[in-house]
C-alpha cells in the first residue's frame, strides 16, 4: 500500500463519519503530513511511494481523533490567522478568516485618523488564543497592546503565542471580563465577542458545540449579551473619538445597530461585509 493509498482510505472514514467529503480528503491529506512532518511539496512528490515503517499507527491515532470530529486545528495544535502560524487549544477558539477584517479595519482606522498620541493603546477585548493583539502589535509596532480575556487558560495560550511572534514585551495580558476594571483612554478597541445565540446548540456541528470552548461561543439568549456589557464597558475606557470594532454573526446587524442606537456614547462610522457579503464587522466612534 502506498501513502496515497493509505490516505485516500482515511479520507473515506472520515467521510463516513460524517465530514463532508471535500472537507475529509482535505484533512486526511493535511493530517498526513502533520505526520511526516512534511510540506505539501514532498507529500505530493512522495505519495506514490510505500507507507514508512511506523507511520500507519501514529496516523490512524490522528485520524481517530478527526472521525470523532475533534477539529483538525485542534489535532494539528495550529492554526493560520493574517500569514501566522498561533497555537491553539480546547481552551480557545480557533481563529476564523472571517475575524481578519478586525485587522484591516483597525489598520484603516489608524491610517484615516492616526492618534495623536505616538504610542496609541489598543485593547484586544476578550482575546481567546491572542490572535488580533499579535497581529496588531505586530503591524502596530508603536502601539501598546493590552490583551484580556476571562479564561486563565486561554490567556496563557496568547502569551506563548505572543512569545512565538516576538510581540510579547508590548503586549499585557489582564485576566478580567472584557474591559473590566481596564482604567485607560484607550484609541482602539477590538473585539471579537461570544455572539452564538444560546438556542442554536443543537444545531451546530460537532466540532463546534463539543470541541471548542463555550465561554467563547455563546452570547445569550439573542448571541448580543456580550456586545451589550462590551458598549457599557468601552463608554469608559475609549478615548473620545476612538473606535471600537467588534464582530457579530450572521443576521444580527439589525439588533446590534438597535443595541448602539441605544448608547448615545457612540456613533456607527460604517459596517463591513465577509466575503459571502454577510454583515460581519460593525467599526464605532466613540462620541466627543
Amino acid at each position: 500500500m502506498t501513502l496515497h493509498d493509505l490516505v485516500v482510505a482515511a479520507g473515506g472514514r472520515l467521510g463516513r463519519a460524517g465530514i463532508r467529503e471535500s472537507e475529509a480528503r482535505l484533512d486526511a491529506e493535511a493530517l498526513a503530513r502533520l505526520v511526516l512532518g512534511w510540506d505539501r511539496a514532498r507529500f505530493l512528490t512522495n505519495r506514490h511511494d510505500e507507507v514508512p515503517a511506523g507511520f500507519r499507527e501514529r496516523y490512524d491515532l490522528v485520524i481517530a481523533r478527526r472521525e470523532r470530529r475533534e477539529p483538525a486545528p485542534y489535532i494539528a495544535g495550529r492554526r493560520e490567522f493574517w500569514g501566522l502560524d498561533f497555537e491553539v487549544s480546547g481552551d480557545v477558539l480557533i481563529p476564523r478568516p472571517e475575524t481578519e477584517f478586525l485587522v484591516e479595519e483597525a489598520l484603516a482606522c489608524f491610517r484615516e485618523a492616526p492618534p495623536a498620541n505616538g504610542s496609541p493603546l489598543v485593547i484586544d477585548a476578550g482575546t481567546g488564543s491572542g490572535c488580533l493583539a499579535v497581529v496588531l502589535a505586530r503591524e502596530l509596532p508603536r502601539a501598546y497592546v493590552v490583551a484580556t480575556d476571562i479564561s486563565p487558560a486561554a490567556l496563557r495560550v496568547a502569551r506563548r503565542n505572543a512569545v512565538r511572534h516576538d510581540v510579547a514585551r508590548r503586549v499585557r495580558f489582564v485576566r478580567t471580563d472584557f474591559l473590566a476594571g481596564i482604567r485607560a483612554a484607550a484609541d482602539l478597541i477590538v473585539s471579537n465577542p461570544p455572539y452564538v445565540p444560546r438556542g442554536v446548540a443543537p444545531g451546530l456541528s460537532p466540532e463546534v458545540r463539543d470541541f471548542e470552548p463555550h465561554v467563547a461561543l455563546f452570547g445569550g439568549v439573542d448571541g448580543l449579551e456580550h456586545h451589550r456589557t462590551l458598549l457599557a464597558q468601552a463608554a469608559g475606557t475609549l478615548a473620545p473619538e476612538g473606535r471600537l470594532l467588534v464582530e457579530f454573526g450572521a443576521g444580527q446587524e439589525e439588533e446590534l445597530l438597535a443595541v448602539v442606537a441605544a448608547r448615545p456614547e457612540f456613533r456607527v462610522l460604517h459596517v463591513r461585509n465577509d466575503l459571502q457579503g454577510i454583515p460581519r464587522t460593525m467599526v464605532l466612534a466613540r462620541s466627543a
